[in-house]
């Protein structure tokens, strides 16, 4: 069994109801990590990490107590160490040189969680980049770092996983130009790409 913690998502039309929904999770299991909190347009996000059987049975109260607040929930029962990287860092980022880049771009948060997780399970491919709802309008996008074959499999792969109701587009780009990695590289958000016009350095 692997060491890797469990990982459940929980996307919510309603801020309020997400804080109920939370604290109702936290108390039904003894879960390892709890993160909350809102995301554009007025979405609430509950990830909770843990052993298998906590964040499931957590996800399950989650679920119920959510009701029709609900819009869409991942529970990934042995998620891939790629996966946890991006999501704890925030400032993860190794898009490679000078190979391949695959992008799948999905509508919410938990979409997008579970095509990293099936992308980097599917190939031999990193999660370069896992972008979620801030500054997006609450969609999410995962890039995919490697040798073309690999990031071809991990886009298939993450693209078939979010599904076509979720999925915005998937995209791969053979042999991604220096000047378009070293700007995904310094910062993935143009208005702080822009803030930098002007530096040598940057």
């Amino acid at each position: 069994m692997s060491e890797l913690p469990a990982v459940g998502v929980l996307e919510l039309g309603s801020v309020a109801r997400g804080i109920v929904v939370a604290d109702a999770m936290v108390k039904a299991a003894p879960v390892d990590h709890l993160r909350v909190g809102t995301v554009q347009p007025g979405k609430y996000l509950v990830l909770v990490a843990g052993d298998t059987a906590s964040v499931e049975e957590a996800l399950g109260v989650g679920v119920g107590v959510a009701g029709a607040d609900l819009l869409d929930e991942v529970f990934l029962p042995d998620v891939h160490a790629e996966v946890v990287g991006a999501l704890v860092d925030r400032s993860h980022r190794a898009v490679p040189e000078p190979e391949a880049l695959g992008i799948v771009e999905a509508t919410g948060i938990p979409a997008t969680v579970v095509a990293a997780d099936a992308g980097v399970k599917a190939s031999g491919a990193q999660v370069a980049a896992l972008e979620l709802g801030d500054g997006l309008g609450g969609k999410g996008y995962v890039l995919f770092g490697g040798p073309v074959a690999d990031v071809e499999v991990a886009v298939e792969a993450g693209a078939a996983r979010a599904g076509a109701a979720r999925l915005v587009r998937a995209e791969l780009v053979a042999q991604l130009h220096p000047e378009v990695r070293r700007n995904l590289d310094v910062d993935l958000r143009f208005s702080r790409r822009i803030e930098t016009w002007g530096s040598e350095e940057t």
